[in-house]
Order: structure tokens, then sequence, then C-alpha cells
């Protein structure tokens, strides 16, 4: 089982992205989705999450700014990024619980950098 997170870049304040994360291998079912974001010398932190009914939860920091969706078909999260800020910037990561039908685990994406310049 592998998560791919795509979509990081640069883009000024103010502005939008939009990361994608793909779920692939032997996958029976995924439950929750998570991103998760890290700067140098920071604790990697919880920005958002979706269950897989789409239940979402949020950071306060993202409130209103960020969403999240998933595509339980295509295996795959998006995290949709609106006003950003330069506080944003940090390395993206996907999160999720899967079943491949011989356990359930956690597994992460490789990481997807965001830069919002001031």
């Amino acid at each position: 089982v592998q998560l791919q997170a795509s979509g990081g870049g640069l883009v000024q304040a103010g502005g939008s992205l939009r990361l994608s994360c793909t779920a692939s291998g032997s996958i029976v079912s995924i439950g929750p989705m998570n991103w998760y974001r890290q700067v140098p010398g920071k604790q990697r932190e919880l920005v958002i999450s979706v269950t897989s009914g789409g239940n979402t939860n949020y950071a306060d920091s993202v409130k209103g700014r960020f969403s999240i969706s998933r595509d339980n078909a295509k295996k795959m999260v998006y995290l949709q990024m609106n006003s950003l800020k330069p506080e944003d910037t940090a390395t993206y990561y996907c999160n999720a619980d899967i079943n491949d039908g011989r356990r359930y685990a956690t597994y992460w994406g490789q990481g997807t950098l965001v830069t919002v310049s001031s």
C-alpha cells in the first residue's frame, strides 16, 4: 500500500492550491484520511481530516480557508487551500488508515512542499 501526494508549489499570499493524495495497492477499505503539515524544527501537526463517511475536522488555524474532500471510488483525498498565508508554508503529508486485507494500519505519503510568499 502506498500514498502519493501531489500539488504543492509556490503561491503568493491570498492565493489557492489544491493538493491531492492517491492510495494504491491492495486495499480493502480506507478509514479516516488526513492532511498534516510540518515546518523544519517543529512537530508535525494535524491540519484537517475526513472520515470514510465524510465527517470533517479542522485545525483552528485553517477553518474557513481550507477544505477536505475524498473520492472513495478513486481512493483519493483532496486538500483545497484558499486565502493562503505565509504561515501556511510547510511540507504537507497525507495520511490514512487502510485495511489491506491482512491488517489495518496507518500509512503516510511522501510529503509535498507548499511555499506561500508574502
